[in-house]
């Protein structure tokens, strides 16, 4: 698990996104803020979905003092929770309402390693706060984005912050049940790394069928799965619970030595949300699996099986019309 990125900052080379509108989901934070600051800094409009409304506050307040750039971007608080896909479905019915067009949503909020536990719905919590939720979040913006992308000049794009972790599972994986969310890898020491893993698996096929889907109907939008490298995010600066000693302090010399500052996490997701190059050759990009600093990466053979993407499409879409959502 070497470090896939160097030490140079690239400049990066965006779009003007004056007048356009974009999501940015955890982007009070982390490597959602430093990639909200980027597409903000080229005149967007972005809503920064977040539950918690006294760290958006502060984090809008951080964002004006390092400079919101001279092209007029703005941000919006939009509330989100991602711990129940029901909070998801009512974030995006209430941004519909403000908002006529939608060009870029990134999905980048989500939980990391945790012990195991269930949902109120019977589900891992793990795979709720990681892809449940934003699959109920991005299918019901998907008429806003359709709407957009048939507008002149549009440039819409749907951006999954996942991880190279995605193919660190290390076993088969299937998605015919409920159940098969919710398997524990009991046995493992690093099962609840393994947990993680299989949600960032689960983003990637997300978008991977959606790509498929869309392509199937002509509708020009471009669907791009992210590793954005081994940051040291608030996420990643805390230790794994329940882990023994020993293991925790290699993990935490492991992640002093590779792991890289934030501000270099939120370059590839900008690059995938925003940069020229993709506008340029988006059939290059569509369905693509990006590393840093944008480069295409064969992603881990179950994240390119199209039938598990279409058995996780199947299982999801059953598991939402068993809770009403």
């Amino acid at each position: 698990m070497g470090n896939l990125i160097s030490q140079a900052e690239p400049t990066l080379n965006l779009v003007d996104l004056q007048g356009k509108v974009a999501i940015v989901t955890g982007g009070n934070s982390g490597i959602g803020y430093i990639t909200l600051q980027h597409l903000v800094r080229q005149g967007a409009k972005v809503y920064m979905a977040s539950r918690n409304e006294s760290k958006v506050t502060g984090a809008i307040a951080q964002l004006e003092a390092e400079g919101m750039g001279t092209k007029g971007g703005k941000v919006e608080w939009l509330k989100l929770d991602l711990d129940d896909p029901r909070n998801a479905k009512r974030a995006a019915e209430e941004f519909i309402v403000k908002e006529e067009r939608l060009d870029i949503l990134v999905n980048n909020a989500g939980g990391g390693a945790f012990p195991f536990s269930l949902s109120e719905d019977g589900i891992s919590k793990v795979v709720v706060a990681n892809y449940l939720s934003a699959y109920v979040f991005t299918k019901c913006l998907l008429p806003i984005l359709k709407t957009t992308a048939a507008k002149p000049q549009s440039d819409v794009r749907i951006i999954n912050v996942s991880s190279m972790a995605h193919g660190m599972i290390g076993e088969p994986v299937r998605f015919t049940s409920k159940e098969s969310f919710n398997v524990q890898f009991s046995g493992h020491f690093m099962g609840m790394m393994k947990r993680y893993s299989l949600t960032k698996l689960q983003q990637i096929l997300q978008l991977q069928h959606l790509q498929s889907q869309l392509t199937t109907e002509a509708i020009d939008i471009t669907c791009i799965s992210v590793h954005p490298g081994e940051i040291m995010s608030p996420g990643a600066a805390q230790d794994l619970p329940d882990v023994a000693w020993p293991v925790q302090m290699l993990m935490r010399a492991y992640k002093a030595i590779k792991f890289l500052p934030v501000k270099y996490g939120g370059i590839t997701p900008a690059f995938a949300a925003a940069s020229v190059e993709v506008k340029n050759d988006k059939g290059k990009y569509k369905g693509a699996y990006l590393i840093p600093y944008g480069k295409i990466e064969k992603a881990s053979k179950d994240a390119e099986n199209p039938e598990l993407a279409k058995e996780l499409y199947d299982t999801t879409e059953k598991i939402l019309s068993d809770l009403g959502i």
